[in-house]
């Protein structure tokens, strides 16, 4: 599955829905082909630019958004490229997972 992020423009130009609209197509296309695993790069945060911690809630927010509402995927792993990118999806992550317990 391939999908290409928006470029940042400052934020001004719908690029969070843009993004968010990366990974529900691309989690809408796991479903439609029973896929069980799924791997995710930090989609636009290199030269696209986009804000990594901005970018890692999006993603996580769409995954959990998915998952709570289909059950075909048994996996999903987010791919980090940077300890830095590591450490903003790792604390998105956990927010996530805090927020589902509450």
């Amino acid at each position: 599955i391939h999908t290409v992020g928006p470029v940042w423009s400052g934020g001004n130009r719908n690029e969070d829905e843009l993004l968010a609209s990366c990974y529900r197509s691309c989690l809408a296309i796991a479903e439609q082909y029973q896929i069980e695993t799924i791997a995710f790069p930090a989609i636009s945060t290199g030269v696209y630019g986009f804000p990594l911690e901005r970018a890692a809630q999006i993603a996580t927010a769409e995954i959990q958004a998915f998952i709570q509402s289909n059950n075909s995927l048994q996996q999903v792993i987010l791919v980090c490229f940077s300890p830095t990118a590591y450490d903003c999806f790792l604390k998105a992550v956990k927010q996530m997972m805090k927020t589902s317990l509450d």
